[in-house]
């Protein structure tokens, strides 16, 4: 198949294009940047320089390839998390996925592209008992910068999924660990926990959901043929703060982490990470598992807890 995937050079395209060029598929990657573009022709694919807020661009560009499939990975995430970073980088990431996003759906769907694959949160569910299945909300009345975040998804599934023109795929990821992500050796994490600036906030009991770059790239290539709809591309464990954190600063060999009450947190950190923290919901991967017979592996830092 024809497949255009934007984002190619992120951290989800790289390993993605190589599952997609192993299938035999003809695979073309967006990105902005002369030097990525390299990256994506070394992989396989052919590499499209593109500004997916240029609509009219987009439009050229996809009225020239005609590809069946879409892949929307667009990002705009900065190097290093921390709430003053996130903070600044919120308002361009919401840009790219909505407005870029916007753009490709559209054209994609004049030029009949019969599938659009997007990305979406597998962490933003509102509070509640057990792991969060595809039915439950997300959280729109947590703290203002998850809030704006939940309402972003949201917008995205619904273009997504609620079109008459194409088929719609949402893939709800958890938290990327691996190579190319925050979460991995020599990374911006193993930095913060080397210096002991991500502490746990209050209780630390705040449930996170993680899964393994290559693994949220196999999730992708299996949504080419699955039923429409919406899904959980989370690992097996979701865990609390204050069990994951330890284990992989054990894992990286750094200092275990500080813990500081709410109010510090607030203080030092900010009310979205403080929300991380404390009341994030985990995730069920029961309908990707069944439906995409998705097959996560085990947080590799808890062999060494």
């Amino acid at each position: 198949m024809k497949i255009l995937l934007a984002g190619a050079s992120g951290a989800i395209g790289r390993p993605l294009i190589n599952l997609l060029i192993q299938e035999e598929h003809e695979v073309y990657g967006i990105t902005q940047s002369q030097d990525r573009s390299r990256l994506i022709e070394e992989k396989g694919a052919k590499p499209v320089i593109l500004n997916v807020l240029d609509r009219q661009a987009v439009f050229a560009a996809l009225t020239d390839l005609k590809p069946e499939i879409v892949i929307d990975m667009l990002t705009s995430l900065p190097k290093e998390y921390t709430s003053e970073s996130m903070s600044k980088a919120a308002e361009m990431d919401a840009k790219i996925r909505q407005e870029g996003g916007f753009n490709l759906q559209a054209a994609a769907e004049i030029n009949r592209a019969k599938r659009y694959i997007a990305l979406s949160t597998g962490f933003y569910y509102a509070p509640g008992t057990g792991l969060a299945d595809e039915t439950v909300p997300f959280a729109f009345e947590a703290t203002p910068g998850i809030a704006a975040g939940a309402h972003v998804y949201s917008e995205i599934e619904n273009r997504v999924l609620n079109s008459s023109n194409i088929e719609g795929v949402a893939l709800r990821f958890g938290f990327f660990y691996g190579p190319g992500t925050w979460y991995y050796p020599g990374e911006n994490m193993d930095e913060q926990l080397q210096k002991q600036q991500f502490p746990i906030i209050g209780q630390g009991e705040g449930i996170w959901s993680f899964v393994h770059i290559d693994d949220a790239a196999k999730a992708a290539v299996l949504a080419l043929k699955c039923p429409p709809g919406v899904y959980n591309i989370v690992n097996d464990q979701p865990l609390a703060l204050n069990e994951w954190l330890p284990a992989f600063a054990s894992f990286l060999k750094a200092p275990q982490p500080l813990k500081i009450t709410e109010e510090a947190g607030l203080q030092q950190k900010g009310a979205d990470l403080v929300y991380y923290a404390t009341k994030l919901r985990g995730a069920s991967n029961a309908k990707a598992k069944q439906q995409l017979r998705f097959q996560p592996r085990r947080l590799e830092w808890l062999a060494t807890s």
